[in-house]
């Protein structure tokens, strides 16, 4: 009995260490300019050390760049953030190992900015990952976009980038 619990002690320091690890990857922040603008919800940010972090923008989902609006919402972030010093709030790692994260210019949201002026949805698969006010407002501003008719909204039935992905694998 006395030999086990020096194990378990062991075990549940290894189990402290990774989770303190872990914590402490997930929840930094990144900060540095914007090199690159892949399309309307990922951008390449290079740090002050000059390590480029691949950010995909969390709880959104811009149209794709072969589907309507897709270049323009990605004009629309170039606009916003491109060679700007910004702020990601780290939320993920995704499968593709980007940083999936809430990107700020100063005290603006970018993600909020890229739905309210109608170049994203709202990515109701992964909105789970912001703090729920974050994503209310999603919601608040996408219904605003639509009955504004603004970006992609203006189109009759636009298509998400999701259902628009989906068709493109069946193809």
């Amino acid at each position: 009995m006395t030999s086990l619990i020096p194990r378990i002690i062991a075990q549940i320091g290894l189990c402290l260490s990774i989770a303190t690890f872990t914590l402490g990857v997930w929840a930094k922040d990144i900060t540095g300019i914007v090199v690159s603008v892949a399309d309307g919800d990922t951008v390449t940010v290079l740090s002050p050390e000059k390590k480029q972090f691949k950010i995909r923008m969390a709880a959104i989902d811009s149209p794709e760049k072969a589907q309507a609006f897709g270049q323009r919402s990605k004009q629309h972030l170039s606009d916003l953030v491109y060679k700007k010093e910004v702020r990601v709030q780290v939320v993920d790692i995704d499968r593709y190992k980007r940083h999936v994260g809430v990107v700020f210019l100063g005290d603006k949201n970018i993600n909020l900015a890229q739905v309210e002026e109608g170049y994203a949805w709202v990515y109701r698969q992964f909105v789970k990952n912001v703090p729920k006010p974050m994503a209310n407002a999603l919601f608040e501003v996408e219904e605003t976009a639509k009955v504004s008719k603004k970006g992609l909204w203006s189109d009759k039935s636009p298509t998400a980038p999701w259902e628009w992905r989906r068709e493109q694998r069946k193809k």
